[in-house]
């Protein structure tokens, strides 16, 4: 009877065990063996995103990513040019579909948890060509150069085969972070590739258009040197009459921009040290005492990361269903404006449709300006109307706050960070509550008083804060999303290496943080 009752992902264990992955430590790593593993991703990952593409013509590529590009730690064009789009795409729907009891699936007994673990490195695989064989055959060009001498097919092969090994070598890199190093590699590959937008996205003195040469109508791309270039050049008269308003307001990366990146950064780091810290005692030690924290971002920005994962596939398929030759003609869904258009000139940025609805707003430009002055400002979003900017932005919001709290919800009960699991985990150390029973029972009680609805809370405040970040705006297009997920995946990195310092310097802790 028990073999019946379970899942059918068991008959999938021979093949996913045979699937190259990175195998678990047998016992502790010591905590410089971890940061030298960190650091090492870190190079390799920047060094991947400089590989380019070979055989591929740069001149008609089209980025379908592109809203999401510092989101999904990405690079166009090269082996990184998938990002961690298919491992995180693979994790939503794995947790969608156990969350839902579609996969009956266990997540507190290792059996279960392995096949789990196991079956998304197969879905990881079945994502990379999902997400790249219709970029290659209908946005990946190759060059003329390499059709001539293999011809089309092979051409486009060879390019669909270099996105599948810089894909897998990204889930093999987030492993060793994930088993050897700190952290989690998707959230340091996040935020590598956002600190790197917003450093060139501040500082880049190179023009907009590289093709020609600097001048008032093609400034310099940076804030600060577009900032002193318009300065320098302008007369008294010319910054009133429309200077201020390119400094401040006018793409690309104008002052308000940086201003607002900032702020969001300053705010979340206020929002990430808010906590309730339950008292615990320990039974047999008296007098030693503890506090357990759960933190406001108790889900972390988990949430937020899968969210965005999941628009930007909405994006792409819209973009492919709107413009690809073969599924436009799919009945119902191709070639359907309601679901997304798109003109030569927006590239892979929608302009109607459900897709513009929740497609990542891109500053105070995409909504605002036009809302205050529709004759003025009407063509940067494609002559849509103000009720349709103002249900655009609550629209985006609830997207985001309702996706995220559906999602934190998911990660806590399939990341052992419920009531049941974490009265475990502090029972298991020896701890209580000062005034209650040492019992698991009594202790999932008391945290189910705040887990489940912190947890609400958590999804609903990572949500609206990416949601009003994109809003807002920032600099090197990193996107409010992105640069709140930085932010918190730093301080999560530090909180995460005073852990493993403490349990370097105490040994019996590595058991309540879960250590080996």
């Amino acid at each position: 009877m028990a073999e019946e009752k379970k899942s059918l992902l068991y008959r999938l264990k021979p093949l996913t065990d045979r699937i190259p992955a990175v195998s678990k430590p047998e016992g502790h790593v010591h905590f410089r063996t971890k940061m030298l593993w960190v650091i090492v991703i870190l190079v390799f990952y920047f060094v991947m995103t400089n590989v380019f593409i070979y055989g591929l013509d740069k001149s008609r590529t089209i980025d379908i990513f592109a809203s999401y590009r510092a989101i999904l730690a990405g690079a166009q064009g090269s082996l990184m040019h998938l990002g961690i789009g298919p491992i995180v795409t693979a994790s939503i729907i794995m947790q969608l579909f156990v969350g839902a009891k579609i996969i009956k699936l266990d997540l507190s007994n290792s059996d279960d948890k392995a096949v789990y673990q196991s079956s998304q490195k197969f879905l990881v695989i079945v994502m990379i060509l999902v997400e790249a064989v219709p970029q290659v055959f209908g946005y990946l060009v190759p060059s003329t150069g390499l059709v001539g001498n293999v011809g089309l097919d092979l051409a486009r092969l060879i390019i669909i085969l270099q996105l599948f090994i810089g894909s897998y070598i990204v889930f093999l890199m987030d492993e060793v972070v994930s088993k050897w190093g700190i952290g989690s590699g998707i959230s340091l590959f996040i935020a590598a590739g956002v600190a790197q937008a917003i450093f060139t996205g501040t500082l880049n003195w190179q023009p907009s258009d590289l093709t020609k040469a600097i001048s008032l109508s093609n400034p310099p791309a940076g804030t600060i040197p577009k900032t002193l270039y318009i300065i320098s050049q302008t007369s008294a008269q010319g910054m009133t009459t429309g200077g201020y308003e390119q400094i401040l307001l006018q793409n690309p990366n104008p002052v308000i921009a940086l201003i607002g990146t900032i702020a969001i950064f300053m705010f979340v780091a206020y929002v990430e040290s808010v906590r309730i810290e339950l008292p615990l005692s320990h039974g047999d030690a008296r007098g030693a005492r503890g506090r357990y924290p759960i933190k406001l971002i108790y889900a972390s920005n988990i949430p937020v990361i899968l969210m965005a994962a999941l628009l930007a596939n909405v994006s792409m398929f819209a973009l492919l269903l709107y413009t690809n030759g073969a599924l436009k003609g799919l009945p119902l869904v191709g070639g359907q404006w309601w679901l997304g258009t798109y003109t030569s000139t927006s590239g892979s940025y929608p302009t109607a449709g459900l897709a513009w609805y929740l497609a990542t707003p891109r500053g105070l430009g995409d909504w605002l300006l036009p809302i205050l002055s529709p004759d003025r400002y009407g063509t940067l979003v494609y002559g849509h109307d103000q009720l349709q900017l103002i249900i655009r932005v609550f629209l985006y919001l609830g997207v985001m706050i309702g996706g995220s709290i559906l999602f934190a919800k998911f990660w806590i009960s399939t990341t052992n960070m419920g009531p049941e699991a974490v009265a475990k985990q502090i029972e298991s150390s020896g701890l209580q509550i000062p005034g209650f029973r040492r019992d698991p029972r009594v202790l999932k009680r008391v945290l189910e008083r705040y887990i489940p609805v912190v947890t609400v809370i958590s999804g609903a405040t990572v949500g609206a804060l990416a949601a009003g970040a994109d809003l807002i705006g920032t600099v090197g297009n990193a996107s409010g999303t992105g640069v709140l997920l930085s932010v918190g995946i730093m301080i999560q990195f530090y909180e995460a290496i005073s852990r493993e310092q403490m349990m370097e310097m105490h040994p019996v802790l590595r058991q309540f943080f879960g250590g080996e």
